[in-house]
Protein backbone atom coordinates (compact mmCIF):
# COMPACT_ATOMS: atom_id res chain seq x y z
CA UNK A 1 0.00 0.00 0.00
CA UNK A 2 1.39 3.08 -0.74
CA UNK A 3 1.97 6.11 1.45
CA UNK A 4 2.26 9.46 -0.69
CA UNK A 5 2.40 11.57 2.36
CA UNK A 6 4.91 9.79 4.15
CA UNK A 7 6.91 9.05 1.76
CA UNK A 8 7.46 12.82 0.67
CA UNK A 9 7.84 13.89 4.33
CA UNK A 10 10.46 11.56 4.80
CA UNK A 11 12.29 12.20 1.40
CA UNK A 12 12.33 15.90 2.72
CA UNK A 13 13.55 15.20 6.29
CA UNK A 14 16.36 12.91 4.90
CA UNK A 15 17.82 16.03 2.83
CA UNK A 16 17.90 18.32 5.77
CA UNK A 17 17.40 21.60 3.89
CA UNK A 18 18.25 24.71 5.07
CA UNK A 19 13.79 25.96 6.21
CA UNK A 20 13.62 29.32 5.03
CA UNK A 21 9.40 28.48 5.31
CA UNK A 22 7.59 27.85 8.11
CA UNK A 23 6.19 26.18 10.82
CA UNK A 24 9.17 28.27 13.05
CA UNK A 25 10.74 25.08 14.89
CA UNK A 26 12.36 24.74 11.24
CA UNK A 27 12.84 20.65 12.01
CA UNK A 28 14.20 21.30 15.50
CA UNK A 29 12.27 20.62 18.41
CA UNK A 30 12.98 21.90 22.00
CA UNK A 31 13.12 18.16 23.39
CA UNK A 32 15.98 16.45 21.14
CA UNK A 33 13.69 13.12 21.54
CA UNK A 34 11.12 15.03 19.58
CA UNK A 35 12.97 16.10 16.52
CA UNK A 36 12.37 13.20 14.74
CA UNK A 37 8.43 14.28 14.71
CA UNK A 38 9.29 17.96 14.15
CA UNK A 39 11.39 17.14 11.05
CA UNK A 40 8.10 15.88 9.27
CA UNK A 41 6.32 18.58 10.55
CA UNK A 42 5.93 20.96 7.74
CA UNK A 43 3.97 23.30 5.53
CA UNK A 44 2.30 23.78 2.12
CA UNK A 45 5.49 23.96 0.21
CA UNK A 46 6.81 22.61 -3.53
CA UNK A 47 5.61 19.21 -3.67
CA UNK A 48 3.75 18.81 -0.35
CA UNK A 49 0.08 19.98 -1.77
CA UNK A 50 -2.80 21.61 -0.20
CA UNK A 51 -5.24 19.74 2.05
CA UNK A 52 -7.87 22.56 0.89
CA UNK A 53 -6.77 22.40 -3.02
CA UNK A 54 -5.12 19.20 -3.05
CA UNK A 55 -4.09 17.71 -5.94
CA UNK A 56 -1.10 15.68 -4.87
CA UNK A 57 0.18 13.71 -2.48
CA UNK A 58 -2.37 14.76 -0.41
CA UNK A 59 -5.32 13.72 -3.25
CA UNK A 60 -3.81 11.03 -3.57
CA UNK A 61 -3.63 9.70 0.11
CA UNK A 62 -7.70 11.05 0.06
CA UNK A 63 -7.80 8.49 -3.00
CA UNK A 64 -6.45 5.48 -1.56
CA UNK A 65 -8.76 5.98 1.50
CA UNK A 66 -11.93 6.41 -0.44
CA UNK A 67 -11.08 2.77 -1.94
CA UNK A 68 -10.87 1.16 1.64
CA UNK A 69 -14.31 3.09 2.74
CA UNK A 70 -16.08 2.29 -0.47
CA UNK A 71 -17.05 5.98 -0.83
CA UNK A 72 -17.23 7.89 -4.23
CA UNK A 73 -15.08 10.47 -2.22
CA UNK A 74 -13.16 10.74 1.07
CA UNK A 75 -11.22 14.02 2.39
CA UNK A 76 -9.16 14.54 5.35
CA UNK A 77 -10.12 16.82 8.10
CA UNK A 78 -7.34 18.33 10.66
CA UNK A 79 -10.14 19.39 12.75
CA UNK A 80 -11.87 16.06 14.13
CA UNK A 81 -15.41 15.35 13.10
CA UNK A 82 -16.42 18.87 14.12
CA UNK A 83 -15.12 20.23 10.71
CA UNK A 84 -16.89 17.62 8.70
CA UNK A 85 -20.02 18.12 10.22
CA UNK A 86 -19.94 21.91 9.98
CA UNK A 87 -18.80 20.88 6.11
CA UNK A 88 -21.61 18.88 5.68
CA UNK A 89 -24.59 21.59 7.16
CA UNK A 90 -22.76 23.76 4.92
CA UNK A 91 -23.52 21.66 1.82
CA UNK A 92 -27.09 21.04 3.34
CA UNK A 93 -27.64 25.15 3.41
CA UNK A 94 -26.73 25.64 -0.01
CA UNK A 95 -29.05 23.20 -1.26
CA UNK A 96 -32.04 25.40 0.81
CA UNK A 97 -32.91 21.79 3.07
CA UNK A 98 -35.10 21.41 5.79
CA UNK A 99 -32.72 19.67 8.98
CA UNK A 100 -34.40 16.73 10.64
CA UNK A 101 -32.16 15.65 13.34
CA UNK A 102 -32.47 13.13 15.72
CA UNK A 103 -32.26 14.70 18.97
CA UNK A 104 -28.75 13.36 19.96
CA UNK A 105 -26.20 15.27 18.28
CA UNK A 106 -22.42 16.37 19.53
CA UNK A 107 -22.41 19.93 20.60
CA UNK A 108 -20.78 20.77 17.18
CA UNK A 109 -23.97 20.21 15.21
CA UNK A 110 -25.83 22.82 17.07
CA UNK A 111 -23.01 25.48 16.93
CA UNK A 112 -22.74 24.97 13.02
CA UNK A 113 -26.89 25.76 13.18
CA UNK A 114 -25.82 28.97 14.83
CA UNK A 115 -22.91 29.34 12.53
CA UNK A 116 -25.48 29.13 9.75
CA UNK A 117 -28.62 30.05 11.11
CA UNK A 118 -30.05 26.58 10.57
CA UNK A 119 -33.47 25.74 11.94
CA UNK A 120 -34.39 22.15 13.24
CA UNK A 121 -37.12 20.01 13.14
CA UNK A 122 -36.19 17.61 16.03
CA UNK A 123 -37.24 13.84 16.37
CA UNK A 124 -36.69 12.22 19.50
CA UNK A 125 -36.08 8.80 20.64
CA UNK A 126 -38.75 6.12 21.01
CA UNK A 127 -36.93 4.90 23.88
CA UNK A 128 -33.66 6.48 25.94
CA UNK A 129 -30.72 5.47 28.05
CA UNK A 130 -30.85 9.36 30.10
CA UNK A 131 -29.47 11.87 27.91
CA UNK A 132 -26.98 10.15 26.05
CA UNK A 133 -28.47 7.27 23.96
CA UNK A 134 -31.89 6.61 22.66
CA UNK A 135 -33.67 4.38 19.97
CA UNK A 136 -35.14 5.80 16.67
CA UNK A 137 -37.09 3.93 14.25
CA UNK A 138 -37.44 4.38 10.17
CA UNK A 139 -41.37 4.89 11.03
CA UNK A 140 -40.44 8.13 12.88
CA UNK A 141 -38.57 9.83 10.34
CA UNK A 142 -40.76 8.80 7.71
CA UNK A 143 -43.41 10.47 9.94
CA UNK A 144 -41.31 13.38 10.23
CA UNK A 145 -40.79 13.75 6.01
CA UNK A 146 -44.42 13.47 5.14
CA UNK A 147 -45.02 16.64 7.09
CA UNK A 148 -43.04 18.72 5.06
CA UNK A 149 -43.34 19.73 1.17
CA UNK A 150 -39.81 21.33 0.73
CA UNK A 151 -36.72 19.72 0.31
CA UNK A 152 -35.32 17.89 3.84
CA UNK A 153 -32.32 16.27 5.00
CA UNK A 154 -31.78 13.68 8.26
CA UNK A 155 -28.86 13.86 10.27
CA UNK A 156 -28.37 11.10 12.93
CA UNK A 157 -25.78 10.38 15.22
CA UNK A 158 -24.79 6.92 15.12
CA UNK A 159 -23.03 4.75 16.95
CA UNK A 160 -24.55 6.88 19.96
CA UNK A 161 -21.84 7.62 22.75
CA UNK A 162 -22.60 4.14 24.61
CA UNK A 163 -22.20 2.16 21.35
CA UNK A 164 -26.03 2.35 20.36
CA UNK A 165 -26.44 2.00 16.41
CA UNK A 166 -29.22 3.31 14.68
CA UNK A 167 -31.11 1.28 11.62
CA UNK A 168 -28.95 2.95 8.76
CA UNK A 169 -30.59 1.58 6.17
CA UNK A 170 -34.15 1.56 6.90
CA UNK A 171 -33.80 5.12 7.64
CA UNK A 172 -31.63 5.48 4.20
CA UNK A 173 -34.47 3.79 2.40
CA UNK A 174 -36.98 6.17 3.74
CA UNK A 175 -35.05 9.47 2.80
CA UNK A 176 -34.50 7.95 -0.89
CA UNK A 177 -38.32 7.32 -1.02
CA UNK A 178 -38.71 11.42 0.00
CA UNK A 179 -36.00 12.56 -2.23
CA UNK A 180 -34.24 13.78 1.04
CA UNK A 181 -30.24 13.33 2.25
CA UNK A 182 -29.11 11.30 4.91
CA UNK A 183 -26.13 12.68 7.02
CA UNK A 184 -24.42 10.06 9.81
CA UNK A 185 -22.29 11.76 12.06
CA UNK A 186 -20.45 8.33 12.56
CA UNK A 187 -17.55 9.55 14.82
CA UNK A 188 -17.68 6.49 16.96
CA UNK A 189 -17.90 4.57 14.13
CA UNK A 190 -15.12 4.61 11.28
CA UNK A 191 -14.00 0.71 12.23
CA UNK A 192 -17.41 -0.30 11.09
CA UNK A 193 -16.55 -0.19 7.13
CA UNK A 194 -13.88 -2.91 8.56
CA UNK A 195 -16.14 -5.38 10.09
CA UNK A 196 -17.88 -8.64 8.35
CA UNK A 197 -21.28 -7.71 8.56
CA UNK A 198 -20.64 -4.05 6.75
CA UNK A 199 -22.39 -1.49 9.09
CA UNK A 200 -20.88 1.73 7.97
CA UNK A 201 -23.32 4.30 7.07
CA UNK A 202 -21.50 5.10 3.59
CA UNK A 203 -22.25 1.06 2.78
CA UNK A 204 -25.79 1.44 4.25
CA UNK A 205 -27.20 4.01 2.16
CA UNK A 206 -26.03 7.45 3.76
CA UNK A 207 -24.89 10.34 1.30
CA UNK A 208 -22.62 11.95 3.71
CA UNK A 209 -21.02 10.60 7.10
CA UNK A 210 -18.31 11.81 9.10
CA UNK A 211 -15.59 9.57 11.06
CA UNK A 212 -13.21 10.36 13.71
CA UNK A 213 -10.15 8.48 12.68
CA UNK A 214 -8.66 8.93 16.01
CA UNK A 215 -11.66 7.48 17.72
CA UNK A 216 -11.32 3.96 17.07
CA UNK A 217 -8.18 3.82 14.86
CA UNK A 218 -4.27 4.27 14.93
CA UNK A 219 -4.70 7.86 14.38
CA UNK A 220 -3.46 11.21 15.97
CA UNK A 221 -6.23 13.36 18.15
CA UNK A 222 -8.26 15.68 15.60
CA UNK A 223 -7.84 13.40 12.49
CA UNK A 224 -10.90 12.50 10.75
CA UNK A 225 -12.02 11.61 7.38
CA UNK A 226 -15.40 12.84 5.31
CA UNK A 227 -17.12 10.53 2.53
CA UNK A 228 -19.33 11.41 0.02
CA UNK A 229 -21.74 8.35 -1.33
CA UNK A 230 -22.15 10.33 -4.38
CA UNK A 231 -19.25 11.52 -7.45
CA UNK A 232 -21.06 14.79 -8.26
CA UNK A 233 -20.89 15.81 -4.37
CA UNK A 234 -17.40 15.65 -4.00
CA UNK A 235 -15.84 18.42 -5.92
CA UNK A 236 -17.91 20.14 -3.06
CA UNK A 237 -16.47 19.29 -0.29
CA UNK A 238 -13.09 20.75 -0.30
CA UNK A 239 -14.94 24.30 -0.69
CA UNK A 240 -17.71 23.97 1.65
CA UNK A 241 -14.97 22.74 4.21
CA UNK A 242 -12.35 25.92 3.95
CA UNK A 243 -15.33 28.42 5.60
CA UNK A 244 -14.47 26.95 8.83
CA UNK A 245 -11.05 25.01 9.22
CA UNK A 246 -7.69 26.10 9.31
CA UNK A 247 -5.78 27.66 6.30
CA UNK A 248 -2.46 25.67 8.17
CA UNK A 249 -3.69 22.03 8.53
CA UNK A 250 -1.31 19.86 10.59
CA UNK A 251 1.19 17.75 8.51
CA UNK A 252 1.94 14.99 11.39
CA UNK A 253 -2.06 14.66 11.41
CA UNK A 254 -2.28 13.95 7.35
CA UNK A 255 0.93 11.79 7.45
CA UNK A 256 -0.89 9.95 10.88
CA UNK A 257 -3.84 9.31 7.97
CA UNK A 258 -1.89 8.11 5.23
CA UNK A 259 -0.15 5.65 7.56
CA UNK A 260 -3.58 4.31 9.06
CA UNK A 261 -4.40 3.76 5.22
CA UNK A 262 -1.93 1.37 5.08
CA UNK A 263 -3.02 -0.52 8.03
CA UNK A 264 -6.37 -0.54 7.45
CA UNK A 265 -5.60 -2.54 3.64
CA UNK A 266 -3.27 -4.99 5.66
CA UNK A 267 -4.08 -6.03 9.19
CA UNK A 268 -7.22 -3.98 10.54
CA UNK A 269 -9.84 -7.04 9.40
CA UNK A 270 -7.63 -9.52 11.50
CA UNK A 271 -7.13 -7.54 14.23
CA UNK A 272 -10.86 -6.40 14.63
CA UNK A 273 -11.97 -10.10 14.37
CA UNK A 274 -9.74 -10.68 17.59
CA UNK A 275 -10.77 -8.06 19.93
CA UNK A 276 -14.16 -8.13 19.45
CA UNK A 277 -14.44 -11.66 19.81
CA UNK A 278 -12.52 -11.39 23.17
CA UNK A 279 -14.92 -8.54 24.36
CA UNK A 280 -17.68 -10.74 23.63
CA UNK A 281 -15.89 -13.53 25.49
CA UNK A 282 -15.52 -10.87 28.39
CA UNK A 283 -18.98 -9.81 28.43
CA UNK A 284 -20.63 -13.22 28.56
CA UNK A 285 -18.39 -14.57 31.47
CA UNK A 286 -19.00 -11.67 33.52
CA UNK A 287 -22.65 -11.37 33.23
CA UNK A 288 -24.30 -12.64 36.32
CA UNK A 289 -22.36 -9.33 37.84
CA UNK A 290 -22.79 -6.47 35.21
CA UNK A 291 -25.41 -5.61 32.79
CA UNK A 292 -23.74 -4.67 29.26
CA UNK A 293 -25.29 -2.22 26.46
CA UNK A 294 -26.11 -4.28 23.06
CA UNK A 295 -24.72 -1.98 20.11
CA UNK A 296 -21.38 -1.80 18.70
CA UNK A 297 -18.52 -4.02 19.52
CA UNK A 298 -16.21 -1.67 20.54
CA UNK A 299 -17.93 0.15 23.17
CA UNK A 300 -17.99 -1.67 26.25
CA UNK A 301 -20.73 -0.40 28.25
CA UNK A 302 -21.65 -1.45 31.32
CA UNK A 303 -25.24 -0.35 32.36
CA UNK A 304 -24.27 0.49 35.68
CA UNK A 305 -27.82 1.09 36.85
CA UNK A 306 -29.40 -1.79 36.19
CA UNK A 307 -26.22 -3.57 37.12
CA UNK A 308 -27.03 -2.23 40.88
CA UNK A 309 -23.77 -0.05 41.28
CA UNK A 310 -22.87 3.28 41.22
CA UNK A 311 -20.91 3.91 38.27
CA UNK A 312 -18.94 7.03 39.04
CA UNK A 313 -17.82 4.45 41.72
CA UNK A 314 -16.81 2.13 39.30
CA UNK A 315 -15.24 4.56 37.49
CA UNK A 316 -12.73 5.54 39.70
CA UNK A 317 -11.61 2.29 41.22
CA UNK A 318 -11.33 1.35 37.65
CA UNK A 319 -8.69 4.47 36.99
CA UNK A 320 -7.26 3.47 40.60
CA UNK A 321 -6.07 0.13 38.60
CA UNK A 322 -4.87 1.31 35.33
CA UNK A 323 -7.69 0.73 33.35
CA UNK A 324 -8.90 4.02 32.20
CA UNK A 325 -12.54 4.17 31.03
CA UNK A 326 -13.87 6.71 28.42
CA UNK A 327 -16.03 7.74 30.57
CA UNK A 328 -18.21 7.56 33.47
CA UNK A 329 -21.20 8.94 35.49
CA UNK A 330 -23.76 7.16 37.74
CA UNK A 331 -25.42 5.32 35.07
CA UNK A 332 -23.08 3.90 32.60
CA UNK A 333 -19.25 3.27 32.01
CA UNK A 334 -18.00 3.44 28.98
CA UNK A 335 -14.63 1.57 28.27
CA UNK A 336 -13.98 2.20 24.49
CA UNK A 337 -11.43 -0.22 22.43
CA UNK A 338 -9.63 -0.39 19.18
CA UNK A 339 -7.94 -2.81 17.52
CA UNK A 340 -4.89 -1.66 18.75
CA UNK A 341 -5.91 -2.94 22.11
CA UNK A 342 -4.22 -6.71 22.54
CA UNK A 343 -6.44 -9.45 23.72
CA UNK A 344 -3.88 -9.55 27.01
CA UNK A 345 -5.36 -5.99 27.92
CA UNK A 346 -8.96 -7.28 28.25
CA UNK A 347 -7.62 -10.14 30.31
CA UNK A 348 -6.64 -7.57 32.56
CA UNK A 349 -9.74 -5.66 32.55
CA UNK A 350 -11.96 -8.86 33.14
CA UNK A 351 -10.19 -9.46 36.47
CA UNK A 352 -9.94 -6.35 37.37
CA UNK A 353 -13.42 -5.64 36.64
CA UNK A 354 -14.09 -9.30 38.80
CA UNK A 355 -12.25 -8.34 42.04
CA UNK A 356 -13.66 -4.79 41.79
CA UNK A 357 -16.98 -4.45 44.50
CA UNK A 358 -17.96 -0.57 43.56
CA UNK A 359 -20.87 1.22 46.00
CA UNK A 360 -24.24 0.13 45.01
CA UNK A 361 -25.85 2.33 43.08
CA UNK A 362 -27.14 5.66 45.17
CA UNK A 363 -30.73 4.91 46.41
CA UNK A 364 -31.36 9.04 45.67
CA UNK A 365 -30.54 9.12 41.99
CA UNK A 366 -33.63 8.51 39.89
CA UNK A 367 -32.99 5.76 37.17
CA UNK A 368 -35.21 6.59 35.03
CA UNK A 369 -34.89 10.46 32.67
CA UNK A 370 -38.08 11.45 31.03
CA UNK A 371 -36.54 14.09 28.45
CA UNK A 372 -38.03 17.36 28.15
CA UNK A 373 -39.68 18.46 24.85
CA UNK A 374 -39.36 22.36 25.26
CA UNK A 375 -41.02 24.50 23.12
CA UNK A 376 -39.13 26.40 20.33
CA UNK A 377 -40.14 30.55 19.97
CA UNK A 378 -37.03 31.59 18.27
CA UNK A 379 -34.44 30.82 16.02
CA UNK A 380 -30.94 28.97 17.33
CA UNK A 381 -28.96 31.62 15.83
CA UNK A 382 -30.76 34.83 17.25
CA UNK A 383 -30.71 33.26 20.72
CA UNK A 384 -27.29 31.92 21.05
CA UNK A 385 -26.11 35.23 19.23
CA UNK A 386 -27.86 37.78 21.17
CA UNK A 387 -27.78 39.40 24.38
CA UNK A 388 -27.54 36.93 27.33
CA UNK A 389 -27.24 37.14 31.08
CA UNK A 390 -26.37 33.64 33.64
CA UNK A 391 -29.43 33.23 35.64
CA UNK A 392 -29.77 30.44 38.53
CA UNK A 393 -31.85 26.99 36.52
CA UNK A 394 -34.31 27.02 39.76
CA UNK A 395 -34.99 30.81 38.54
CA UNK A 396 -35.16 29.69 34.87
CA UNK A 397 -38.32 28.67 34.00
CA UNK A 398 -40.28 30.99 31.13
CA UNK A 399 -37.05 31.90 29.71
CA UNK A 400 -35.78 31.67 26.51
CA UNK A 401 -32.61 29.78 26.76
CA UNK A 402 -29.29 31.47 25.09
CA UNK A 403 -26.73 28.71 25.49
CA UNK A 404 -26.50 25.43 24.26
CA UNK A 405 -26.54 23.08 27.22
CA UNK A 406 -25.19 19.79 25.79
CA UNK A 407 -22.51 17.89 27.20
CA UNK A 408 -19.52 17.50 25.31
CA UNK A 409 -20.41 13.59 23.61
CA UNK A 410 -23.24 13.19 21.49
CA UNK A 411 -26.27 13.97 24.03
CA UNK A 412 -29.76 14.81 24.39
CA UNK A 413 -29.60 18.76 24.80
CA UNK A 414 -31.48 19.06 27.54
CA UNK A 415 -32.63 23.05 25.72
CA UNK A 416 -31.27 24.65 23.24
CA UNK A 417 -30.53 27.86 21.87
CA UNK A 418 -34.25 29.67 21.24
CA UNK A 419 -36.67 26.92 23.31
CA UNK A 420 -38.53 28.30 26.52
CA UNK A 421 -36.70 26.43 29.85
CA UNK A 422 -39.72 24.68 31.03
CA UNK A 423 -40.50 22.53 34.76
CA UNK A 424 -39.24 19.22 32.85
CA UNK A 425 -35.94 21.35 31.57
CA UNK A 426 -35.40 22.20 35.25
CA UNK A 427 -35.49 18.77 36.77
CA UNK A 428 -33.42 17.02 34.23
CA UNK A 429 -30.63 20.09 34.55
CA UNK A 430 -30.65 19.87 38.31
CA UNK A 431 -30.56 16.59 37.82
CA UNK A 432 -27.57 16.82 36.01
CA UNK A 433 -25.98 18.86 38.60
CA UNK A 434 -26.51 22.22 36.25
CA UNK A 435 -26.86 25.18 38.08
CA UNK A 436 -26.93 27.93 36.02
CA UNK A 437 -27.73 28.60 32.40
CA UNK A 438 -27.36 31.38 30.44
CA UNK A 439 -30.90 33.06 28.94
CA UNK A 440 -31.93 35.57 26.40
CA UNK A 441 -31.88 39.17 28.21
CA UNK A 442 -35.99 39.72 28.03
CA UNK A 443 -35.29 43.48 27.19
CA UNK A 444 -33.41 42.31 24.06
CA UNK A 445 -36.49 39.65 23.39
CA UNK A 446 -39.97 41.53 24.92
CA UNK A 447 -42.09 38.82 25.52
CA UNK A 448 -45.17 40.56 23.09
CA UNK A 449 -42.63 39.61 20.56
CA UNK A 450 -42.54 36.15 20.89
CA UNK A 451 -45.40 34.98 18.91
CA UNK A 452 -44.39 36.89 16.39
CA UNK A 453 -40.91 35.38 16.71
CA UNK A 454 -41.87 31.73 16.68
CA UNK A 455 -44.22 32.24 13.52
CA UNK A 456 -41.14 33.54 11.54
CA UNK A 457 -39.12 30.84 12.82
CA UNK A 458 -41.65 28.06 11.62
CA UNK A 459 -41.83 30.33 8.63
Amino acid sequence: MKTPIYDALQDYAKRQPIRFHMPGHKGHAPISAWNPLYALDITEISGADSLLEANGIIAESEQIAAALFFSAGTIYSCAGSTGCIQTMLTLMKQENRTVIAARNVHRSFLNACVLLGLSVKWVYPETTNGLLSGQYTPEQFEAALSEIEEPACVYLTSPDYLGKTADIAGIAAVCKQHNARLLVDNAHGAHLAFLKNGKHPIQNGADFCCDSAHKTLPCLTGCAYLHAAHAEDVPRLKDAMSLFVSTSPSYLMLLSLDVCNAYLASKVQRDLERICKRAANLKKRLSEKYVFLDGDPLHLTIDAAASGIDGLDLGARLERADCVPEYADRDFVVLLLSPYNVPEELDVLEVTLHMLEADPYPETEQKEIVLPHPEIVCGIREAALGEQERIPVSESIGRVCAAVKVPCPPAVPIVCSGEKIDAACVEVLTHYGISEIAVVKERAFPAENLVKKTEQSEK
